[in-house]
């Protein structure tokens, strides 16, 4: 399954869900990508399917290794990954290098287990307020759910999942 990041940075009111299918339609990429966020109708750890949480390693753009599998990520330790695999946007570019994403903070809203933590998801992703709290990880920690709080008004890397896997047909 693939991680990759939206082509900008967004602030806490964002449509990311849509984001992340229009900008991996546009990609060429056949499956159904999701925002790797918790909302208030999913926690983050069930946004992809039961079927593909074990068996599959979630690896970038270009096929390489980030994580052993979806579970792996939410076991506790944050998210850790490996920081020199880098994570790519849609449109090809590595946003741990790349100054479109000035600040290497990833949006997330949840707990290290992936729980939604409705308190710091910018009112589940529709507001860009300075005064409301989102959870947030720096990449430079090397986790994906490193547990921060920032205002929404931040333009942070958001991320977005493939939540299903399928098979090329011709493949």
């Amino acid at each position: 399954l693939h991680l990759v990041a939206l082509n900008l940075p967004y602030s806490g009111d964002m449509r990311a869900d849509f984001q992340c299918f229009q900008q991996a339609q546009t990609a060429g990429l056949k499956s159904t990508y999701r925002a790797f966020l918790s909302s208030h109708l999913q926690d983050l750890a069930t946004v992809v399917r039961k079927t593909d949480r074990y068996h599959l390693p979630i690896v970038n753009l270009k096929g390489e290794t980030l994580f052993n599998n979806w579970e792996s990520i939410f076991n506790g330790n944050g998210g850790q990954f490996n920081i020199y695999v880098p994570i790519y946007s849609f449109d090809g570019r590595n946003i741990m290098t790349d100054p479109s994403w000035p600040q290497k903070v990833i949006w997330h809203g949840s707990t290290a287990n992936g729980i939604r933590l409705v308190s710091n998801y910018c009112e589940a992703w529709h507001t860009a307020d300075m005064g409301t709290m989102g959870q947030a990880s720096p990449l430079k920690t090397g986790k994906l759910l490193d547990q921060k709080v920032y205002s929404c008004s931040n333009q942070f890397i958001v991320l977005c999942i493939e939540n299903s896997f399928v098979s090329d047909p011709q493949g």
